[in-house]
């Protein structure tokens, strides 16, 4: 259950956002483009970054580029 704890665990890297436009998912309410989020944790499909609502959320990598 690690997934409880990501929101005070320390930032692994940060992303920039490249866009939100998402196919199947609503993820321009909760994504910026050019806006830089922390990385809590990754898969090699997902970054788990704190987004604009301030939770954590899992998103695709094809949206952001590494800084």
């Amino acid at each position: 259950m690690i997934h409880k704890n990501w929101e005070k665990s320390k930032t692994i890297k940060q992303v920039e956002c490249v866009h939100n436009e998402a196919e199947k998912f609503v993820v321009n309410n909760v994504l910026t483009p050019g806006k830089v989020y922390n990385v809590k944790n990754e898969s090699e499909e997902f970054y788990f970054v704190e987004d604009n609502s301030g939770r954590i959320g899992g998103f695709y990598k094809n949206y952001f580029k590494e800084k």
